[in-house]
């Protein structure tokens, strides 16, 4: 195909304001006219022309470059691939027409061969919008990706070409990131010292209510709270954006994720403590949890099932607290799926809390979707308390909702999650026991199981996890008395010389012991009954 570079002048007619071409009186000066260059390209399938059309060279050889560049583009597609060749041609004329870069030879050959995209012109901001449009999961999934990519990734690098974005890029992001969290801290400790004093300000007086105005106008000035982005959502941001990323690989737009090579501060997810006497007394003194994770022991489980047991959700609290079953499960469980008379039911479902809305959902894994076992009193709890909710069915008559579900509200409809949770929180509260989370009870039924000696597997089958690894990270939090019993029987293990002299040491001063007991016991004997003296034969 036709291609050639030319000489041009700008210069300009004053009158006419034409460009003077080759009639300017300048043209032969040395550096006074660019170059440009002109390559013909396949023609359109309508038929019509196109070129690809380039000026402003300073010297002919770097027009000539550019040319050959152009030139061994076209070569990339085969004469017998008619498909290729109107790629490359409507990827040159776009380059053309908006002045961008060349792309290189062997990166367009790449992409060419592997059916990628020949110009990375799409930016990150639109391939999240693309992935997060073609994501098919629950609606509470869909905003906490929402979330992420409209609150951080869009405004970080957002603006960013997909295939150039690099992992100092997103160091860069999460920097920033931590940055704005210390401005966040700052601002919001600010404001809560002026509200603190504005608090201790006194009503009467002139010049107490000017103070009071000062420190008003000075608050409202200030910018609200906000909560600052702690390491669990940095995670949780690094993961969306890698999924995001992954899926761009899997449709060739990319060759490499970045997000999996930043390394940012990993999360670390607090353990779970048991609530011995110490922290008990502690936390009555203070009223500072040891940890955002706290279980009761065997005897506060059972103190709270005591308190509750006249309560409408007696049954749910005893079944979370003995079978570990997740809030939204046990609020979604129906009895369809709960065999009374075979001791077991079937986790299926649950239901998710989206903002204050609440829907029906699968559960999250294939683990979720369980067969769990029921012990005796279990079962007896919940047939008494469908015997309960028949004698509320036959009350409410028509307007009964009949949802088929084991754990409702009064008229039969589904329980909201967090109206639960507020309720248990009361009802702690009430009891006069330590403070723990709904979710704690499903702590509680994982140590009760393993301090039980229950095989760790059979406790990760029943809570529904995908790997025994999670139980023994997150859930087993020994119980004090069986933490001693493990520790003695380790001992025992060990034969000491020193251990079998103290212990034979110990059994000699536990006989002496007992001999000057015996002895002491004999004296006070005797002391409280003396014997009288024997008559002789002469004093009679």
């Amino acid at each position: 195909m036709k291609g050639s570079t030319y000489r041009r002048c700008s210069c300009r007619n004053p009158k006419t304001g034409r460009e003077l071409g080759t009639t300017c009186p300048k043209r032969s000066t040395r550096n006074h006219c660019t170059y440009s260059i002109r390559q013909e390209l396949p023609s359109r399938q309508d038929g019509s022309r196109r070129s690809f059309a380039r000026g402003g060279y300073s010297s002919l050889k770097a027009a000539q470059a550019d040319l050959d560049h152009v030139r061994a583009l076209l070569g990339l597609a085969k004469a017998d691939d008619p498909e290729g060749t109107e790629l490359i041609a409507a990827m040159l004329a776009e380059v053309s027409s908006e002045k961008g870069p060349l792309p290189e030879v062997e990166e367009t050959r790449r992409r060419l061969n592997s059916g990628q995209d020949l110009i990375g012109s799409l930016t990150v901001a639109e391939w999240l919008d693309r992935w997060l449009a073609g994501k098919r999961i629950r609606k509470s999934g869909l905003n906490r990706y929402e979330t992420d990519i409209r609150v951080h990734l869009k405004p970080h690098i957002g603006g960013r070409r997909l295939d150039r974005l690099r992992v100092s890029h997103l160091s860069e992001m999460f920097t920033a990131i931590a940055d704005a969290n210390a401005e966040t801290l700052e601002q919001n400790a600010q404001r809560r010292s002026a509200v603190e004093e504005l608090a201790a300000v006194p009503w009467k007086g002139l010049e107490n209510r000017a103070r009071r105005k000062a420190l008003k106008e000075a608050i409202d000035a200030m910018p609200p709270y906000r909560r600052a982005t702690g390491p669990s959502t940095r995670q949780h941001v690094k993961a969306t954006l890698r999924a995001a990323l992954n899926d761009a690989i899997g449709q060739q737009i990319i060759t490499f994720n970045p997000a999996a090579h930043v390394e940012i501060d990993a999360a670390r997810k607090p353990k779970a403590l048991v609530w011995t006497d110490e922290r008990v007394a502690k936390w009555r003194q203070t009223g500072e949890k040891p940890s955002p994770v706290m279980v009761w022991t065997p005897e506060h489980t059972g103190a709270f099932l005591d308190f509750v047991a006249d309560d409408r959700l007696y049954a749910m609290w005893h079944l979370i607290a003995f079978r570990g079953l997740r809030r939204g499960e046990a609020c979604g469980q129906p009895w369809s799926e709960t065999n009374l008379d075979r001791h077991s039911l079937t986790v299926s479902g649950q239901l998710v809390q989206d903002g204050w809305d609440v829907e029906a959902s699968e559960p999250k894994t294939d683990s979720g979707f369980r067969v769990v076992a029921l012990d005796d009193d279990t079962v007896g709890v919940l047939e008494r308390h469908r015997e309960r909710q028949t004698a509320d069915r036959e009350a409410w008559g028509p307007a009964w909702v009949d949802t088929g579900l084991v754990f409702t509200q009064e008229d039969g409809s589904w329980l909201h999650p967090g109206k639960v949770t507020d309720h248990f929180e009361r009802l702690v509260v009430a009891s006069g026991l330590p403070p723990i989370r709904l979710h704690d009870l499903r702590h509680g039924a994982a140590t009760l199981m393993l301090a039980a000696g229950i095989d760790v597997k059979i406790v990760s089958d029943t809570l529904g996890h995908s790997d025994t690894r999670i139980t023994r990270d997150i859930y087993q939090s020994v119980l004090p008395h069986v933490g001693k019993s493990a520790a003695e029987a380790t001992a025992k293990l060990v034969p000491l010389q020193r251990k079998a002299e103290a212990e034979k040491i110990a059994r000699k001063a536990e006989e002496a012991a007992r001999k000057a007991g015996k002895a002491r016991k004999k004296a006070q004997r005797a002391k409280k009954n003396p014997k009288k003296p024997k008559r002789t034969k002469h004093a009679a």
